[in-house]
């Protein structure tokens, strides 16, 4: 909160009155001489607040506008930026924010250079393969969801018989390309259909190949098949971290070239005598600290 009223005072710092210019839109709510409209209101509503109840989101948010543009308002009135303290605490936010926007628009200028290749992120991999071991059993599965039990049984037993698997699917399973999608990825096994605490327990325990008993939840008649898995410390494959580890590569790069261009500054400062120390520190800090402390007792 307070980190939102400090903003708001560097606002006021910037544009002084609230005389607003005049906006393209639809007048939403207005205090005093200030508008909101119902554009600007629903660009700062959260998408899913939005889809849950727009009406509701577009009223929140109105009274929580309102709200700030009293306060800010009053702040105005009173004058409170003619405080030092106040000053003070607006100018460390307004410099907070620039520190922010200066380092996004140099990493933006830098963006096209700031690449990582899939070549680069599995040499990355390879050479630090001791730090990618699971900390979890890994599972890949088959799930089939039908509408009744005879279907549920039809596919178990085709299953069993060795059609394939999405050809049984796509026959008897409701979701099927979700069902086929998920069945070709591994799952740790704390996150596999952990909505269905049932099924998730029988891929705890059923061998590879084995199927599960038939389970109705709600309405729905469930198994699970378990194909495939993966133990506690083996190395994971490639291809589940491949993302991940681009990502962190892009950061990490992103991290670097920022430090590079801040240290460039100081050098060039330096070059051209812009920076200027003056010797005012005692030779011994430690000395000055312990003999302050003992003339205080």
């Amino acid at each position: 909160m307070r980190g939102l009223l400090l903003i708001s005072f560097f606002l006021l710092l910037n544009f002084g009155c609230f005389n607003s210019p005049k906006k393209n839109g639809r007048a939403f709510v207005k205090v005093n001489n200030k508008v909101l409209t119902l554009e600007e209101a629903k660009a700062h509503i959260p998408e899913f607040e939005f889809k849950a109840d727009s009406v509701a989101a577009y009223t929140n948010y109105k009274e929580r506008w309102v709200k700030n543009q009293l306060v800010l308002q009053e702040a105005n009135r009173i004058k409170l930026l003619d405080s030092p303290e106040v000053h003070e605490r607006v100018e460390r936010a307004k410099q907070e924010m620039l520190f922010i926007a200066f380092q996004e628009a140099v990493l933006s200028s830098l963006e096209d250079e700031i690449q990582v290749s899939d070549e680069e992120a599995r040499n990355y991999y390879q050479q630090n393969k001791d730090q990618f071991l699971l900390d979890e059993r890994y599972i890949r599965f088959r799930h089939v969801i039908t509408e009744n039990l005879s279907d549920a049984e039809n596919a178990k037993q085709e299953l069993m018989s060795g059609v394939d698997w999405e050809t049984v699917a796509n026959k008897y399973s409701l979701k099927s390309d979700l069902v086929i999608n998920n069945s070709k990825r591994f799952w740790s096994e704390s996150s596999a259909l952990k909505e269905f605490t049932t099924l998730n327990r029988y891929l705890r325990i059923i061998g590879n190949s084995e199927i599960s008993i038939i389970e109705n939840i709600n309405d729905r008649y469930h198994f699970v098949q378990l194909m495939e898995e993966r133990a506690v410390g083996e190395h994971p494959d490639l291809e589940w971290l491949l993302g991940q580890i681009k990502d962190w590569l892009i950061l990490e790069k992103k991290r670097i070239a920022y430090n590079t261009y801040v240290k460039n500054l100081y050098l060039a400062a330096e070059a051209n005598n812009e920076i200027r120390s003056f010797d005012v520190l005692p030779k011994n800090l430690n000395t000055e600290y312990n003999s302050d402390s003992l003339n205080s007792n």
